[in-house]
């Protein structure tokens, strides 16, 4: 199975290629280069793995919560290379893909990730992480709120991920408290959206690709 995964949701831009369970990635953090630099990225994987586009089962991508610029560069590019060459794609969650990615580096099966949304506002989402399986449940719902009204969950165990911590330090202070620990360094990669698009395969349908849209949880536009 080969599937074809991209993000350009943060300042990190990012593709990833998954043949038959073996990854090869690219990842750089390059603010408001993502148009530059994305479809160079993905013309790299598949040279490099004598793969071409038709030959892909599926495509994936970081469908939001994130910069309205880049989650709509991510949408566009993916609807473009699904829809002229007919290949099916799974929207992921990239606060989902963040739960992952530092849910596997730390060793924790439980994260709360508040990513900054800009506006004095952070995206929200709480997730049970299967490290293994690579795969993520999440626990309630994707939410963007002022840090200040953030409670945080409501049992021990949890571990933080995103930098919405960073951002606003005194206004989560007390959410802190509650965590095992924190990442405020990381950011989505396309190699955890391959990965939960990889285990999305058999238990969820994909897109068609005009149904590819990203997610954005409120209306107001910020600068990115």
């Amino acid at each position: 199975m080969k599937i074809l995964a991209l993000d350009t949701a943060t300042e990190a831009c990012s593709a990833a290629l998954s043949i038959d369970g073996r990854i090869v990635d690219r990842y750089v953090v390059a603010p408001r280069r993502h148009n530059e630099l994305i479809l160079p990225m993905i013309d790299e994987l598949l040279s490099e793995s004598d793969v071409q586009l038709k030959q892909l089962d599926y495509l994936a991508f970081g469908r939001g919560p994130g910069a309205f610029t880049g989650v709509r560069i991510a949408a566009s590019v993916v609807q473009g290379l699904a829809l002229s060459n007919d290949i099916p794609v799974f929207p992921v969650s990239d606060l989902a893909a963040l739960a992952l990615q530092v849910g596997k580096k730390h060793g924790w099966d439980r994260v709360l990730v508040l990513t900054d949304a800009r506006m004095k506002e952070v995206y929200q989402g709480m997730y049970r992480v299967s490290s293994e399986q690579n795969l993520v449940e999440l626990l309630g719902q994707e939410s963007v709120k002022p840090p200040a009204e953030v409670l945080g969950p409501a049992e021990p165990g949890f571990y933080g991920a995103g930098n919405g911590f960073s951002a606003y330090p005194v206004e989560l202070a007390g959410v802190r408290k509650k965590l095992a620990g924190e990442d405020t360094d990381c950011l989505p990669r396309a190699r955890e959206i391959v990965l939960l698009a990889v285990a999305l395969v058999g238990h969820q349908e994909p897109l068609k690709p005009e149904q590819a849209l990203p997610v954005y949880l409120r209306d107001k536009v910020t600068d990115d």
